[in-house]
């Protein structure tokens, strides 16, 4: 099984809890760190294995936020459950900040224990083997656990002891301390349930990315520290690869030697991809994990990260709410679907949503929503294929409002520009680092959608990664145009830009003011506005944008918040 590998010679164990709450350390250390401590006395047996007297007393941070970045040397610890903390260290040389899971089994020893644990779990494998979902095995598991093991002075509280509800039939009892206890029962469900050693970063709501090269250390990408390695390692070849050929089997997709790649979607919806064995892979077999968060960001916290600014959201709020088509445009980890799923939360309220994606990752807050995945059939199973191109003309049936496109890459796209044409509003995201890619790509094989055609879409969002002016990197929205039209005499598109990022500054330009097709030819004469008055176009904008500000500043940034105040204001015609 993989190790933890802290970078720091490790001081003696502690596991007296009273000499622990007594000893100098605990005194020196924050309230903040103190409170947290005695809710998790691992957190404090972990201080108590670290050189604090040389690295520092690590800082507690309940909730990460992006101004964490400009620390320039971190020692930090914060939350990712009631029971896990993350220890991020930047004090080992290198250019990589170090990931440290402290989590309730960190220096718990079991001499043996734990193989009678488990011994004891499959003969009670019935009590949890055929939960529904997952929450209902972990609780089976729990019960099991509880019927299995002994542990003095808990009896009569419903939790630790030995009369639990399985304990009549199972057989002699493990003794256990209470810490003991809750270390095993966190790695029970953390191994059996979870993801194993991997699980503190599923459950990281930070995490964008798990990648295992091979043997060493698992890396990630941070959204607030970017890079990171993290203090999980593989030592052999033989246990990475009974640990990925265990994760495969979770996710219902076996890795064999003849079948050594897998593409799958983990239970909470994450992307995974295993190549396994050295034959094909000659670090030794590799995975990564792509995350997928239940709640996305919001274009306020968006903003905050800096991707944005107010106006340019006001501007797409705009757009979106008057049933523009709209791209978001990018290469491969710029953005582009955390920005999407940001910005539907501008989409009216009372629309009728119908997304089609070949693996899930877009998010709609609206109710009325039909979310569509494509089927490809695996190797030597049975039944119909369902496409991205079936999915996107079923939708033209359904009568929505707006279609979201996960991704557009060949056929599809043509379907799409043709559901322009008969009135539906699209979204979608595209692989192109400009306008100018974007309509190449399209135009060509194997998409081919008619020049013609191309003005249907009206905005194009391209979404980079960039280098900031502080050095480091960060996701921005670098450009948004308007598409006005395509001259068949001189075989050209015109298309006029309305933002623009400045890398020097790191700021956004409003390049387009008082001219912008779009908000001066459509949405101004959708909104009534006389041609003569065209100009209060942009006083609406400015108005959204000061809304925006607003609802930030009073410390709304939440998903679905923002969308129910959202709505709220336009049901009350106050945007």
């Amino acid at each position: 099984m993989a190790q933890v590998k802290l970078p720091f010679k490790v001081r003696g164990e502690h596991s007296a809890h009273g000499d622990l709450y007594e000893c100098g350390l605990f005194r020196m250390l924050p309230a903040p760190v103190q409170e947290v401590c005695r809710k998790n006395v691992h957190l404090l047996e972990y201080l108590h294995m670290i050189p604090v007297e040389d690295i520092g007393i690590p800082q507690y941070y309940p909730k990460l936020s992006p101004s964490v970045a400009n620390l320039k040397e971190r020692n930090l610890l914060y939350p990712v459950s009631p029971e896990v903390l993350i220890h991020v260290w930047s004090g080992m040389g290198e250019e990589r900040d170090l990931y440290i899971p402290v989590e309730p089994s960190l220096g718990v020893y079991f001499n043996g224990k734990m193989t009678r644990v488990e011994d004891s779990l499959l003969d009670r494998a019935t009590q949890f083997a055929y939960a529904g979902t997952r929450e209902e095995k972990a609780q089976g598991m729990v019960s099991a656990l509880e019927s299995i093991c002994h542990v003095p002075g808990n009896n009569g509280n419903g939790k630790h002891h030995s009369g639990g509800m399985f304990h009549k039939n199972s057989g002699p009892t493990v003794d256990l301390t209470s810490r003991e206890f809750e270390a095993m029962k966190y790695l029970v469900l953390r191994d059996k349930v979870g993801l194993g050693v991997l699980e503190p970063m599923g459950q990281d709501k930070y995490i964008e990315d798990i990648s295992c090269s091979g043997l060493g250390h698992v890396f990630l990408e941070h959204k607030i520290f970017k890079g990171m390695k993290s203090a999980i390692a593989f030592d052999t070849h033989e246990e990475l690869d009974e640990f990925v050929l265990r994760l495969s089997e979770r996710i219902k997709r076996p890795v064999t030697m003849r079948n050594p790649i897998v593409d799958a979607v983990l239970p909470d919806g994450s992307r995974i991809n295993i190549v396994f064995g050295r034959e094909v892979s000659h670090r030794g077999s590799n995975f990564t994990i792509r995350k997928f968060n239940d709640v996305p960001l919001s274009i306020l916290e968006l903003i905050e990260f800096g991707s944005l600014n107010y106006q340019l959201a006001a501007y797409i709020w705009l757009i979106l709410e008057e049933g523009m088509n709209v791209f978001v445009a990018g290469e491969t980890a710029s953005g582009k679907t955390t920005l999407m799923n940001a910005i539907t939360t501008f989409v009216p309220p009372t629309s009728k949503v119908v997304s089609i994606e070949d693996t899930p990752e877009i998010q709609v807050p609206h109710p009325n929503w039909i979310r569509e995945v494509a089927k490809a059939l695996r190797r030597g199973e049975q039944g119909a294929e369902v496409t991205m191109m079936d999915l996107l003309k079923a939708a033209l049936r359904q009568r929505p409002n707006l279609i979201i496109v996960g991704e557009i890459r060949a056929d599809e796209g043509a379907v799409a520009f043709q559901a322009m044409q008969t009135g539906h509003a699209v979204m979608a995201t595209f692989h192109a680092a400009s306008v100018e890619k974007l309509i190449q790509r399209l135009t060509g094989n194997p998409i081919n959608v008619p020049k013609t055609y191309i003005d249907n879409l009206n905005v194009v969002v391209i979404q980079s990664a960039v280098k900031l002016p502080n050095g480091k990197t960060g996701r921005r929205a670098v450009s948004i145009s308007e598409i006005v039209g395509f001259d068949p005499q001189t075989n050209s598109f015109s298309f006029v830009e309305m933002f623009r990022w400045d890398p020097v500054t790191d700021s956004f330009e409003f390049v387009g003011y008082r001219n912008s097709y779009i908000l001066e030819q459509k949405i101004a004469y959708k909104r009534g506005i006389p041609a003569n008055r065209r100009w209060e176009i942009y006083d609406q904008l400015e108005r959204r944008a000061s809304i925006l500000r607003k609802l930030h500043k009073e410390g709304l940034t939440g998903y679905y918040e923002l969308f129910r105040v959202l709505a709220q204001a336009q049901q009350q015609k106050l945007v």
